[in-house]
């Protein structure tokens, strides 16, 4: 079932979570990490080139001086113009300031991917929509540790939230 997704780029943002080398690295499922990787690095360019915002979370442990190796974004991930957004909990939001970069950038509709579904994405995504944003979900720009989590997230959690899409379907509106 195909759905009908045109996104306003002036008004909608790419977030994409986690996808630091370690974290990319991991056992996942259904799909590994170069595989959403892959994905969300097509979005990235598709919503750069429509004049997006494109918003890279990545996690530091708190209170710790020396992060793990691989704690940065994916090499080449990141361009100028992004914004990378470091978290310290499971989601996105908590104590980052990226509701108020999304809103004075009149941001209204997140278009999530990234790693893990059922974790940093579901947390990002849930925060997101109790602050009133339009939540567009990419399937295939998710893994999680288990088929089962993934799944869970994008067949029962995800819809409830908002639409979920494949990267085929995510479209820009002409202007």
């Amino acid at each position: 079932m195909a759905v009908s997704l045109a996104l306003d780029p002036a008004r909608s943002a790419l977030v994409l979570v986690d996808l630091m080398d370690r974290i990319v690295a991991l056992p996942l499922e259904p799909r590994k990490g170069t595989e959403v990787l892959s994905a969300a690095e097509e979005l990235a360019t598709a919503f750069r080139s429509a004049g997006a915002t494109v918003v890279l979370v990545r996690v530091e442990r708190p209170g710790v001086a020396e992060q793990p190796p691989g704690s940065g974004l994916v090499a080449g991930l990141a361009r100028d113009g992004d914004l990378e957004v470091v978290k310290r909990t499971i989601g996105g939001f908590q104590g980052t300031g990226l509701d108020d970069l999304l809103r004075g950038r009149g941001v209204n509709t997140l278009v999530f991917g990234g790693i893990a579904t059922n974790l940093g994405v579901e947390s990002t995504a849930r925060a997101a929509g109790d602050l009133g944003y339009d939540l567009v979900f990419v399937e295939d720009a998710m893994a999680a540790l288990t088929a089962a989590e993934h799944d869970a997230s994008v067949r029962l959690d995800f819809p409830r939230l908002g639409t979920v899409v494949t990267t085929a379907e995510v479209r820009f509106v002409a202007g």
